[in-house]
Formats: C-alpha cells, sequence, structure tokens
C-alpha cells in the first residue's frame, strides 16, 4: 500500500521541526556556556541573544504552525479529500518552513514574513481543499 504524498510531507515536517528543535538547543548551550545551569532544574531563566535568540524564537514558530497543518493534512487523508490543492499545500508548507530556520537566524526579517505567509498559505491551500472539494 502506497502512503499518501501529503503524509510524508508530514513526516518530513516533523524531521523539519526535530531539525529546528537540535539547531536552537545547540545554539542556546552555546551562547549560555553554563552547563550546569542547563543539567538543572532551571527555575531561574536565562535570556538567548544574538542568533540562539532567534533560533528559539523560529522553533516555538515552528511549534505554533505545525498542529495546525497536521490537524489539516490528516483531516483531508481522512475525508478523503486529497488531490493537488492538498499536495501543493503540504509541499509549500514544507518547504516554505524549512527556509523560515535559515532566513530568521540570518536576521534577513522582510523575506522571513513573506516565508511565514507562503506556509501559512499552504496550510489554506490544505483546509480550502476540505472544504471546497
Amino acid at each position: 500500500m502506497k502512503t499518501a504524498a501529503e503524509l510524508q510531507l508530514l513526516a518530513a515536517a516533523v524531521v523539519v521541526g526535530l531539525v529546528q528543535l537540535i539547531w536552537a538547543t545547540v545554539a542556546a548551550r552555546a551562547h549560555q556556556k553554563d552547563m550546569k545551569w542547563a543539567a538543572g532544574s532551571r527555575d531561574e531563566p536565562m535570556g538567548l541573544g544574538g542568533m540562539a535568540g532567534r533560533l528559539d524564537r523560529a522553533f516555538r514558530n515552528f511549534m505554533e504552525t505545525f498542529p495546525f497543518f497536521a490537524a489539516a493534512v490528516v483531516t483531508a487523508y481522512l475525508a478523503g479529500k486529497l488531490g493537488p490543492l492538498t499536495l501543493w499545500g503540504s509541499a509549500i508548507y514544507v518547504a516554505a518552513r524549512a527556509l523560515y530556520v535559515p532566513s530568521y537566524a540570518a536576521g534577513i526579517t522582510g523575506l522571513r514574513t513573506l516565508i511565514w505567509f507562503v506556509s501559512f498559505a499552504g496550510i489554506c491551500m490544505i483546509v480550502a481543499a476540505i472544504f471546497l472539494a
């Protein structure tokens, strides 16, 4: 049985998220330079600045959009609404989210915002397919 491309793209989005998590964590530890704090209870927050802070914010942004993407893909799949709109929407979301992180890390604000809107449009395409198809 062949797996739907949209479900494969959902798995690819999980990989994008995991890479972001690792990248943000490594950058945070390098920025904070305090492994005792990192290994402890972290009762007192330690701020992040520069690229480490941007990577942390980019990961948090991923965590805000990914549940909507995942829910839309699974809903479209279960409702039997997969088609060109869901395939393109899924591909657009994953590609845009993969581009969002390096643009945010580099501090390219205008491009980063455009990429975010493109990823959001991908989710909207999937949702539209659920209601229109």
